[in-house]
């Protein structure tokens, strides 16, 4: 898929995010408060980045809405983006089950509604290389009393692309005491323009050591990856025990850790 059907998709994504702005009338007209009502609590995805490698990726954002004369339960919505604010959004995405982004709220008690909401990104679609990293929520509720709040950023938070490093192998195994042991594995990145995982070349990762008997894996060296993501370095035996390696990512690129190998020192 070419990058003029990526643009083309992705800016479909964000008109039905920026369409929301005239349902959200008066406040997008308005000042972003009228009374005391209130959004806090947001959590997207239990609280942890959303990582995509390819194709389409759900997840739900929650939050509770109060105001002292109650929520109007179908008066809550709710709007993914990406960008410097919701108007000049370069990519977005709106809740699932429903045309105008509206969350599904629960009265808990008579000021107190807890609100939900489901969503799907997709790479080739709303996600594409360029927007991964720090999105935002924006969020509006209504009170019974015509009160409302519309927030802005309600809440940030990660779509990353996924990273994957292939098993640690140590060798040569068993190896005696004093030897130098070859540690060696790959790195490589989701590609959302393209939906591959291509090499990710020129990375620093730590290569980690955990003796056997022992539950903490200690940093032994950094080691940068190739322009083919290969890492390869080497140690010296010392004692029996684990070999892996930790990539710790960036705000747009998922960290990632290989699984262990165990080595056997003679």
């Amino acid at each position: 898929m070419g990058n003029a059907l990526n643009k083309r998709a992705i800016v479909g994504a964000v008109t039905g995010a920026l369409a929301l702005t005239a349902f959200v009338a008066p406040a997008a007209q308005a000042a972003p408060t009228a009374g005391d009502t209130k959004i806090s609590n947001v959590v997207v995805n239990g609280g942890k980045s959303v990582v995509v490698g390819s194709g389409k990726k759900t997840f739900a954002v929650s939050f509770t809405a109060t105001d002292d004369s109650g929520i109007s339960l179908k008066d809550v919505t709710v709007v993914l983006y990406h960008g410097a604010s919701l108007e000049t959004a370069d990519s977005g995405a709106v809740a699932n089950g429903n045309d105008d982004s509206r969350a599904t709220c629960k009265k808990v008690n008579a000021t107190t509604a807890s609100c939900k909401a489901s969503f799907t990104v997709e790479t080739q679609s709303n996600l594409i290389n360029s927007v991964a990293g720090t999105w935002k929520v924006w969020a509006l509720a209504a009170a019974k009393d015509a009160d409302y709040v519309e927030k802005d950023p309600a809440k940030t938070f990660k779509i990353q692309r996924q990273t994957k490093l292939t098993g640690a192998n140590a060798s040569p195994e068993p190896v005696k005491k004093g030897k130098t042991i070859t540690v060696t594995s790959k790195l490589t990145r989701a590609n959302w323009d393209t939906e591959k995982f291509p090499a990710y070349g020129g990375q620093s990762v730590k290569l980690q050591y955990k003796k056997a008997g022992t539950s903490v894996y200690k940093d032994v060296k950094t080691v940068k990856t190739s322009s083919t993501g290969v890492l390869k370095t080497t140690v010296k035996a010392t004692a029996d025990g684990s070999y892996r390696y930790v990539f710790a990512g960036s705000s747009g690129t998922a960290a990632v850790t290989s699984a262990a190998d165990a080595i056997d020192v003679k």
